[in-house]
């Protein structure tokens, strides 16, 4: 027991659980439904029984519980059972199928979801149990009863789940089902008897392929053919030619597995009716799958009984599958492509009983014109390579000669689909036949596709297929992995693609894939990898395959990294290259391999990888040893030179290994020969073959300098360079400046040979040759007079080379004993050079690169910089700029500012800031102008990405504040702490962490706010504007943090300035679009709005409308803080509120009145307005100014109303929606509704926007018609959803009824109309004041106005019934003003008021309105007959809700009841509906007050809304009553008729004379002499009155009223249905 006692407690608590949570299986939210769901499965894990038994308990005591509920439940049972399957006791089992059973078939409609989650339960269950759910279900599925449709669904879904378990029952369920097909008439039980069908036959041939494993093995295909024969007669020739197109898919379906279980003669007689019906179908079905899928069946059947019927039908089968296949799949559509698989597997089932007219039928088709054909076809000979092989077997050479013509197609999706067709020969050898290299051939050319045009020429369809290069490139790979039969094919011939260079683009694969076959051949044996070139006459040499491997190498990660393939098939090729090398690249090759792998394409410094690429060709060189395979080898290199024309790089490297085997040459003669033909060949117009062929020459001279040097003089000698210089060459119009380039390239020569050259002999050669030729080549003399060479690229190349031979001469080991005589000479040069270069601008790199020459010039001399500039003091030593600190754009900065601050007037030499501080008097105080500017130019680099210019930088700051304090009259040796303080920032520079970095520019701007001259700081901010752009993003991001700290500490002295900086702000928007600039422009905006908001605001609304996406952000950033937007947002309001929203402008055509043009002020604001909301921060700042900011634009809205742009926004905003459309209209309306929509949003009212917007709300109030309607929409969604809201927005709009604006009076008037059809105005305790306000509205001059007060005060009646009464005498008071409106022409404020007092009625006693009930019928007794519909209506209505307080005064509202009699009666035949409607209410509420139970009874009884009416009969039975009742109201009676003689309706007309006859049939012989007829008779002037009179008359001599055609109201009642009148 107390073992038992926890468990039993713990299925309790689960049992509980359970039910608590399917209690919640109501709520309506899907995340807990589903959480529900999750739950009941997760306890369902632990304690299966008791969850399916509390399942089971629960669905059967909420026995009205909504089926999605029921849903749940039986989805967490469906889990639960099939989780615990096994585990599962039979007595719950049971119960769980019952459950289910029942709740599948409770509802004889097809509720879809219920039943098949129920159906699921039963199929579930049926994976153990299926003899007890079959028990069950066979239950429901009697004989001659046609079943429910889940029924059927559910033996279908049984038989694929447990086929074993339910194919011994298929045999009784088709032979109950048969009969049932011709039962189902509906189209949805057809399905589901297909689906049956279908999924049976399916069943019954899996388990005939699975005997061996079955219950009973004795079941045979006979046992189940004639039933599905049966079945499928009643399909075929019934249910397909059915016009419901799904109906038709579900038999085709079912057919295809059908065909299968068909006997096979009778198969074989259906063939010539099946097949073309089946094949009929694809013109009517656009989705073929299901079509083609049975199509393959059907046909694999009549393959399998040997059927002769296919023959006759082959071209139409063809002719029919072709087009389906070269229709293309779209894979975003599953059903295409499993399309394109059946119809594949249709011709597989065709070639391999036809293979020759098959291959007849597709071979021609290839030569077609039309791509997709062409396509298609490929598609097909590779689907009938692949899976007919033994059927093609012979007909191998056929197909390969038959695919010359696709191998010239250019179109991308043919050519995707021959690497396809070749993929599929190469598996069955027919790339072992002769023709077999043509297909390998152009399998390795769409490899080497350019990857870049492919993407480019792709079409737009077909963007989700891979590219041809790359299913070349895995198809190649796959060839050389995979398939072991083309391992001959491939090794050697591959080899061939690889030197060409226009299969450079294949480089990768081919490495990967010859390397692959490489190591198989070695694993064959040692020698096998070895290349016969006795046999192989057209493979590259070893020398070719080592140059363009290592040449290729030298880009390591272009081309798919092709560098590390091809490094490893050298490796793989070292024996063949040369036996001596095997040990060094076995060592070599890997660690290069590796440094790939370690890199990535960004960070491999290409230097240091060429150094390593040509340290391993030395290496190697020197392992071979052999002068001879040396020469041959350097001859190679030079050979494939001219290859590389279009590659810069690959060449450049190319000369280096030229220039490194030539090193490693010992034939002096071959080194010269090479040489002059390398000057001869050279392109020297290219910048990379000039650099390529000076490193070449620089490397060669380290072991033959004497060669080198002698070569280029003797070339300068020689004819070549002699043709192309001659004393009237500079006349001539050279467009490329051929002899400057050769010129240049001779000088950069020198300068590698300077380098690269053992310096213990080049030192003694520099001065003698190699800068006496350098110089000779750049000075043209003309007549003997010197020319300055205008020729940028000489220039570049002169003090390149300069710098170079100052390298070499302070590098060497005598550098100490070697005098440098031209050095000055030299330096004049480059000074030369840096004088003639533009202070404001670097357009070319000559000023850098002579600075940089300059250092070295001079470096390490301790005198040398003091020859050209002097040493600044020792407090800021002035940094030196090299190669590593002046990154592009700070060397013009360096120069431009020195030129500025120190050039005297006298042009003498310029001095730098140091020094100018040095020379200053400190006694004068002059203005140093250039200080903002030159600190804007140098701050921002505190945070460069390079470490040694964030140095240079501070001092250079620091200098020139200390150059400005000199300025100010301080002494040369004063000492400013602040200033000091830059020099402790230095140290946190060092390390590039931004924060540091950052919070080092905040406190340096702080230094320079403090110590910058009023005067200076704003050209200070305009300068550090500019850095914004600079390309360094840090140095941009300082110069946003310097703006904005430089603000904060004085932009309180900037008022003036303010319009100028947001100017400034916006523009810089514009040319920079950079995220961190766009979010610190925002910020500076916002500091400068804390400091100088009107001045801010006005600045930015004096911006173009619309705002453009800059300003747009500008206004938004003054959202950042609450107090802030807060103070922005009333400033806005006030803008808005201030201005007329509108002006009257005549317009142009006479006539045509005036329009209302928009004012720019208001339109402006409202659009800031929208801005500043739109941003998530404003939402403190709008809550606290919530009712201003709701009621000024809800009025905003209101004045907008029909109100134009100006002309000249609305010229401006087509040019701009043309340009790019603008994402919010700039129409005054829209804008202001738009804005009002962000408000509540923002303001937390989501709901309310939603709830407009569902209603259309916020489209009706932009409508001039109905804008009122809008409102009203709004004020019902506010007093729903926002009412808190509600006592602070009444007392803010109060005080607009009194506006001169009839739109803003309308607006509100609305509101509040609305508000008071809700009772939260009662909970607020408004209603007195909007109900006292609507009162005081009953004198508005404006109509509309007066028509919605009546309305809302109608409205108390839903909205505060229970007050009705005790405002009941003012209520009334104010329709009866209402009703009595003089100035309202078409009575639309009487409606109003009719309308509104029939709702008050029903909540007013009869003492309140005793007084003035006769008054309100007679005044609305003359709408009756009004031409208006609605005063019709609503005037017969309010009639007959005045007579529930007739009792009092029973008599005197009798006799109105008389004067309206005749007008209700006729009115029955109204031509409005709803006045019939009225009419017929009216005159059930009068039947009691006239004293006549008959008369009560009739229109009690036949008068109600619901019934029709049979007016001739009708009225002949109330006049008879009448005349009974009241005989002498006869008179009185006609008289109102005869008024209607000449009734506008024609059917009142017609019905008037009726009525009169009626009365004169039933009246006594002693009232008679009340008719006058010749009044009767003066009626007939009235064409429709007279036939009807005639009508009447014959009525009054006996005749019968149905005999005058008389219509009805309403639908015509059945006959004898007026039986009790009369």
């Amino acid at each position: 027991m107390f073992r038992e006692g926890p468990n039993f407690a713990a299925c309790l608590s689960c049992s509980g659980l359970a039910t608590t949570l399917m209690d919640a299986t109501t709520d309506k939210d899907p995340l807990v439904q589903e959480q529900i769901y999750n739950a009941l499965c997760y306890l369902g894990e632990s304690e299966p029984e008791e969850i399916l038994h509390s399942c089971d308990e629960y669905l059967r005591q909420h026995d009205k519980l909504a089926y999605p509920h029921r849903v749940i439940i039986l989805k967490a049972m469906e889990t639960v059972v099939k989780n615990n399957i096994a585990s599962l006791d039979k007595s719950t089992a049971k119960v769980v199928i019952f459950l289910a059973s029942n709740e599948m078939t409770k509802s004889k409609e097809v509720i879809r979801e219920w039943q098949q989650a129920a159906s699921s339960v039963l199929v579930a269950v049926g994976q153990r149990f299926i003899n007890k759910v079959m028990e069950e279900v066979l239950t429901k599925f009697q004989p001659g009863i046609l079943p429910h449709y889940f029924i059927v669904q559910t033996f279908a879904n049984l038989s694929v789940s447990n086929v074993f378990g339910m194919v011994p029952f298929l045999n009784s369920i088709l032979g109950t089902m048969l009969p049932m097909l011709g039962m189902a008439k509906q189209d949805h039980m057809k399905s589901v008897f297909c689906y049956a069908l279908q999924h049976f036959s399916e069943s019954i041939q899996e388990y005939l392929a699975n005997l061996d494993k079955a219950p009973d093995p004795t079941v045979r295909k006979d046992t189940f053919s004639n039933e599905i024969f049966s079945a499928y007669e009643v399909l075929f020739n019934s249910w397909l030619q059915h016009r419901e197109a799904k109906l038709r898919l579900a038999v085709v379906e079912a057919v295809g597995p059908m065909s299968y279980l068909m006997p096979s003669e009778k198969l074989e007689e259906q063939l010539p009716k099946l097949i073309p019906g089946i094949l009929a179908l694809y013109k009517k079905h656009a989705e073929a799958f299901y079509i083609s899928k049975s199509l393959c069946q059907i046909l694999e059947a009549s393959v399998n009984i040997g059927s002769r019927s296919l023959d006759v039908q082959l071209d139409a089968l063809l002719g029919t599958l072709h087009p389906q296949i070269c229709a293309p799949a779209d894979p975003s559509v599953p059903l295409t492509v499993k399309n394109h698989t059946e119809v594949l597997r249709c011709f597989t089932v065709l070639a391999c009983s036809f293979p020759d007219r098959v291959l007849a039928f597709l071979l021609p088709k290839l030569e077609s014109s039309n791509e997709r054909t062409r396509v298609g076809t490929l598609l097909i000979m590779r689907q009938i390579i692949n899976s007919a092989p033994s059927q093609m077997e012979i007909k191998k050479p056929f197909i390969l000669s038959s695919m010359k013509l696709p191998l010239q197609d250019s179109n991308d999706k043919v050519k995707r689909a021959v690497v396809q067709v070749i993929s599929a020969m190469a598996h069955h050898g027919y790339l072992e036949q002769p023709g077999g290299e043509a297909m390998m051939e152009y399998l390795v050319r769409q490899c080497a596709l350019p990857s870049e045009a492919v993407r480019v020429l792709r079409h737009a369809d077909d963007l989700t297929s891979d590219s041809v290069q790359s299913i070349s490139v895995n198809t190649l790979f796959l060839l050389s992995t995979t398939v072991d039969r083309m391992n001959n094919v491939l090794w050697p011939y591959l080899l061939e693609f690889v030197t060409p260079i226009q299969f450079t683009n294949a480089l990768t694969p081919l490495c990967k894939s010859l390397m692959y076959l490489a190591m198989k051949k070695q694993e064959e044996g040692e020698n096998a990898s070895l290349i016969r070139y006795d046999l192989n006459g057209n493979l590259p040499s070893p020398y070719a395959l080592t140059t363009r491997l290592l040449v290729v190498s030298s880009q390591p990660y272009a081309g798919d990294c092709r560098g590390t393939a091809a490094l490893r098939l050298l490796s793989v090729l070292q024996y063949s290259v040369h036996p001596a090398l095997e040990q060094l690249w076995s060592k070599r090759v890997p660690s290069l391999v590796e440094h790939i792998e370690e890199n990535t394409e960004k960070c491999l410094c290409q230097k240091e990888w060429e150094e390593k690429l040509l340290l391993f060709l030395q290496e190697t060189l020197a392992a071979v040893s052999d002068n001879t395979w040396i020469c041959h080898f350097v001859t190679e290199m030079c050979r494939q030179l001219n290859s590389y024309n279009g590659f810069p790089l690959e060449k450049n490297f190319l000369y280096k290994c030229i220039g490194t085997t030539l090193g490693a040459c010992t034939s002096k003669d071959l080194v010269q020969k090479q040489l002059q033909e390398l000057l001869e060949t050279a392109r020297y117009h290219e910048e990379a073959e000039r650099e390529g062929l000076a490193s070449c020459f620089g490397i060669c001279a380290i072991n033959h300098l004497e060669e080198t040097l002698a070569k280029l003089e003797d070339f300068v000698r020689s004819d070549v360079f002699k043709k192309s210089v001659g004393l009237f060459s500079i006349f001539k119009d050279r467009s490329d400046n051929e002899v400057e380039k050769i010129k240049s390239t001779l000088i950069l020569c020198y300068g590698f040979v300077a380098v690269h050259a053992p310096k213990e002999l080049v030192l003694s050669r520099i001065e003698a040759d190699i800068l006496k030729n350098i110089f000779q080549y750049f000075n043209t003399k003309v007549l003997g007079i010197k020319v300055e060479t205008k020729d940028l690229t000489l220039k570049l190349c002169l003090i390149r080379s300069i710098c170079m031979i100052s390298q070499a001469i302070y590098n060497g080991g005598k550098c100490g004993d070697f005098v440098f005589s031209r050095k000055a000479e030299l330096v004049a040069q480059m000074v030369e050079f840096i004088k003639a270069e533009p202070l404001d601008a670097m357009r070319t790199p000559v000023r850098q690169r002579a600075m940089v020459t300059c250092t070295y010039l001079v470096y390490p001399s301790s005198g040398g910089m003091d020859a050209v500039l002097e040493r600044p003091p020792s407090r800021c030593p002035l940094p030196r700029w090299d190669r590593a600190c002046v990154p592009p754009g700070v060397g013009a900065g360096l120069c431009c500012s020195e030129g500025v601050l120190a050039a005297p007037a006298g042009g003498g030499p310029a001095l730098p800031p140091a020094s100018m501080a040095a020379v200053v008097s400190p006694q004068t105080v002059i203005p140093f102008y250039n200080l903002g500017v030159l600190i804007a130019l140098f701050s921002p680099r505190c945070s460069d990405s390079l470490a040694s210019v964030r140095q240079h930088a501070v001092d250079c700051v620091y200098c020139l504040l200390y150059i400005q304090l000199c300025y100010e009259g301080f002494a040369r040796d004063h000492t400013d702490e602040m200033v000091e303080g830059l020099k402790a920032l230095k140290k946190g520079l060092e390390e590039p962490d931004f924060t540091v970095l950052f919070h080092a520019c905040h406190n340096i701007a702080m230094v320079v706010g403090k110590r910058v001259p009023p005067d200076q700081l704003m050209s200070l901010l305009l300068a550090m504007f500019e850095g914004l752009a600079d390309p360094d993003k840090n140095c941009s991001r300082a110069a946003t943090v310097m703006i904005n700290s430089l603000l904060k500490e004085r932009g309180s002295v900037l008022q003036e300035k303010v319009p100028d900086i947001m100017s400034i702000i916006h523009s810089k928007l514009q040319e920079v679009d950079e995220e961190h600039v766009r979010k610190a422009a925002q910020q500076t905006v916002y500091i400068l709005a804390s400091q100088h908001k009107s001045v801010v605001v006005s600045s930015l609304l004096g911006s173009a409308l619309p705002f453009d996406s800059h300003t747009c952000a500008m206004w938004r950033s003054l959202a950042a803080e609450p107090t802030l937007t807060s103070q922005i947002l009333e400033q806005l309001l006030e803008k808005v509120n201030r201005d007329v929203p509108y002006k009257e402008s005549k317009c142009f055509l006479l006539g045509s009145g005036s329009e209302r043009i928009a004012t720019p002020l208001p339109l402006a604001a409202t659009c800031a307005l929208y801005e500043i909301m739109s941003a998530p921060e404003s939402g403190a700042a709008v809550l606290g100014l919530y009712a201003p900011l709701f009621v000024t634009l809800l009025l905003r809205v209101s004045c907008t109303v029909g109100v134009q742009l100006p002309k000249s926004l609305q010229s401006r905003e087509r040019r701009s929606s043309s340009l790019s459309p603008a994402p919010r209209s700039l129409h005054p309306c829209s804008c202001a509704v738009e804005t009002l929509k962000v408000m509540l949003a923002r303001g937390g009212s989501e709901a309310v926007t939603r709830a407009v917007g569902s209603a259309g709300g916020w489209d009706l109030m932009a409508s001039p018609e109905r804008h009122h309607d809008g409102i009203a929409v709004l004020a019902g969604a506010m007093a729903r959803h926002a009412g808190p809201r509600l006592p602070l927005i009444v007392k803010n709009l109060v005080p607009t009824l009194s506006s001169v604006f009839d739109s803003q009076r309308i607006t509100t008037t609305a509101f509040f109309a609305e508000l008071l059809n809700s009772n939260v105005v009662n909970d607020l305790m408004l209603l007195e004041t909007v109900m006292d306000n609507m009162t005081g509205r009953q004198k508005d001059p404006c109509m509309l106005v007066r028509m919605l007060a009546l309305r809302g005060l109608g409205n108390i009646s839903s909205g505060s019934p229970e007050k009705v009464r005790k405002h009941g005498a003012k209520l009334l008071a104010s329709m009866v003003n209402g009703m009595d409106d003089k100035d309202d022409p078409h009575n639309l404020v009487a409606l109003e008021a009719m309308s509104s007092l029939s709702k008050l009625l029903d909540h007013l006693e009869e003492r309140d309105i005793q007084s003035m009930l006769l008054h309100i019928a007679i005044r609305i007794r003359p709408f009756f007959d009004s031409e208006q519909p609605g005063l019709r209506q609503s005037s017969i209505v309010l009639f007959g809700n005045l007579t529930k307080f007739s009792e009092d005064d029973c008599e005197a509202f009798f006799e109105q009841i008389l004067n309206g009699l005749v007008t209700l009666l006729l009115h029955l035949q109204d031509p409005k509906p709803e006045v019939v409607k009225a009419c017929k209410f009216a005159l059930r509420m009068c039947g009691p007050n006239m004293g006549c139970e008959g008369l009560c009874d009739m229109f009690l009884n036949h008068l109600r809304e619901d019934r029709s009416l049979h007016y001739g009969e009708f009225m002949n039975n109330v006049c008879k009553h009448l005349m009974q009742s009241y005989p002498e109201m006869l008179n009185r009676l006609i008289l109102t008729n005869l008024f209607y003689f000449k009734s506008n309706w024609v059917d009142i007309r017609a019905a008037a004379p009726m009525f009169i006859g009626f009365l004169v049939l039933h009246v006594d012989e002693d009232h008679c002499q009340q008719v006058d007829l010749d009044q009767l008779i003066s009626g007939e002037s009235v064409p429709a009155a007279c036939t009807a009179g005639e009508q009447g008359l014959g009525l009054g001599a006996g005749a019968q009223p149905h005999e005058f055609g008389l219509r009805s109201v309403g639908p015509r009642r059945a006959p004898g249905s007026c039986s009790t009148l009369g």
